[in-house]
């Protein structure tokens, strides 16, 4: 397994025009010697409209496939992860300075910890930032406190899964995202909150760009249906594996 970290990016064509964007924010990026990135972009459909924004660099790979929605996409593009971490990058979002190198640097550094996560300032459509109030205390999240505070908090987590960096073999353990319409990244951290440890930096480590396109500001992804029915699931989940015993990494044996 190289020392690469893999960024993977589901697109389709209206958010296909932020890549650019998106690849100033990796190029800004600064790693500790020995280490790489590798970025995988997977588009959500086989059209004509996305192709024409991926950057020409031997670190991007682009690929197509039947459309299935953004958790299909990345869960694809496992197939080119060839690192031992994973970074989750949306097409529209950007990377700050030393958002990488911090990510690696806890896991590195802890080896019971599976998965980290990281401060957001959502980018406006007019260029001011605006944080969130309910960011935790920056260090190790328990098993399980991703999941209490989701719940009491009418399904909004305090640490947002737009930022997930997580180990490899972690992430391919649990299957990667949930098969939903929307909310597979909140599934992804519910499930890893359930098996393991996490950590969370109060520096920022992601601009989520809003924006009158992106798949979150639609009516479908409100539906009120829809979404409890999204909700149900991925709580059941999260209890089925939390109860499972299993746990991330595995205890030691004598």
């Amino acid at each position: 397994m190289q020392r690469r970290i893999i960024i993977v990016t589901a697109v389709h064509g209206p958010s296909a025009h932020h890549l650019p964007d998106a690849y100033r924010s990796l190029c800004a990026q600064k790693l500790p010697d020995g280490w790489d990135w590798h970025w995988v972009i997977q588009e959500d459909g086989k059209t004509e409209h996305v192709a024409p924004h991926v950057p020409d660099d031997e670190r991007v790979t682009f690929l197509q496939g039947r459309p299935g929605g953004p958790g299909v996409a990345r869960t694809m593009a496992l197939a080119h992860a060839d690192g031992q971490y994973v970074k989750i990058l949306d097409a529209d979002d950007q990377l700050p300075e030393g958002a990488l190198a911090r990510d690696l640097a806890v896991l590195e550094q802890d080896s019971s910890l599976g998965w980290t996560t990281s401060r957001v300032l959502d980018l406006m459509p007019d260029g001011s930032l605006v944080g969130f109030d309910q960011d935790p205390e920056d260090g190790p999240i328990e098993r399980g406190a991703v999941l209490e505070h989701w719940r009491a908090h009418s399904y909004r987590a305090q640490v947002h899964p737009a930022t997930l960096f997580v180990r490899r073999d972690l992430l391919l353990a649990l299957g990667g995202w949930m098969a939903l319409p929307a909310s597979e990244d909140t599934g992804l951290l519910l499930a890893l909150d359930a098996v393991s440890r996490g950590y969370f930096t109060r520096e920022v480590g992601l601009l989520y760009r809003k924006w009158p396109g992106q798949a979150t500001g639609q009516a479908a992804h409100t539906d009120s249906a829809e979404r409890d029915a999204r909700m149900a699931v991925v709580e059941a989940r999260a209890q089925a594996l939390a109860g499972s015993g299993w746990r991330y990494p595995a205890p030691a044996t004598s």
